[in-house]
């Protein structure tokens, strides 16, 4: 990851996949959609594309469901039809924040792994690019469309497929630590890391699947606190926040 962004530019990526948890559109300790908090988010979008990046956003689904949890609520309801519930969340998040971004006049389309026509778009890779290319911020919801697949996995695969530059996962917290900052206040911020170390070590920055198709595509990933505000940024811009994921430095 560069230091500083290239000269004469104010950015350090061309194209970038900003992975949102569901629980960005809620207050902290709240369900449902606050559209306070969505705008907080589509307005850090809009500076990111008024810059010339190109921005797709994957968005969750848990401030309404959690497929997991749901499918464990008694037994009663299997988890491949929890993990469908829980891609339809990410929809109804998707068309929040879609509306959010065309309020404050940003060209966005919304493009779902289940087809929904009267909704949004069919994921097509050649056709978001297209978009990209276009300047339009693409949010991308309903996961891979398959259920037991997380949508951290959903993040890293679209992050591939469009040939993105770099995987931003936006946390509540200000990078991947040694224990739960939250509540461990001697927790130890780790500023960089590699793919190797976190799969050994089992550390909480994406699901296993996800860090191991960044791996084999050399994919980086930087964790960071997306609620502070500027910092999408300044990851963008190259800064030194969160925490990089990477490949070994020779």
């Amino acid at each position: 990851m560069p230091d500083t962004a290239p000269p004469g530019s104010s950015t350090a990526y061309r194209r970038v996949l900003l992975k949102l948890s569901g629980e960005s559109f809620a207050r902290p300790g709240v369900t449902g959609v606050s559209m306070d908090e969505v705008s907080k988010i589509a307005a850090q979008c809009k500076r990111v594309a008024d810059r010339g990046v190109q921005l797709a956003v994957v968005v969750g689904g848990g401030n309404i469901i959690r497929g997991a949890h749901f499918s464990k609520a008694g037994e009663m309801v299997a988890q491949a039809t929890a993990d469908y519930m829980g891609m339809l969340a990410t929809v109804i998040n998707g068309l929040a924040l879609m509306d959010a971004l065309e309020h404050l006049k940003c060209p966005t389309r919304l493009m779902t792994a289940i087809r929904m026509d009267g909704v949004a778009e069919p994921f097509i890779r050649r056709r978001c690019t297209r978009h990209l290319e276009k300047g339009r911020i693409c949010v991308l919801a309903a996961g891979t469309g398959n259920p037991f697949v997380t949508t951290d996995t959903a993040a890293a695969l679209r992050a591939n497929e469009i040939d993105a530059e770099i995987l931003l996962k936006a946390t509540r917290v200000d990078g991947v630590f040694s224990d739960d900052p939250e509540k461990n206040p001697h927790a130890v911020k780790h500023d960089r890391l590699t793919y190797e170390q976190v799969l050994s070590n089992r550390l909480a920055v994406m699901d296993m699947t996800a860090i191991g198709m960044c791996m084999d595509n050399r994919m980086p990933i930087l964790v960071f606190n997306f609620k502070k505000e500027g910092n999408i940024e300044r990851a963008i811009a190259g800064e030194k926040i969160g925490t990089y994921v990477g490949e070994q430095r020779r």
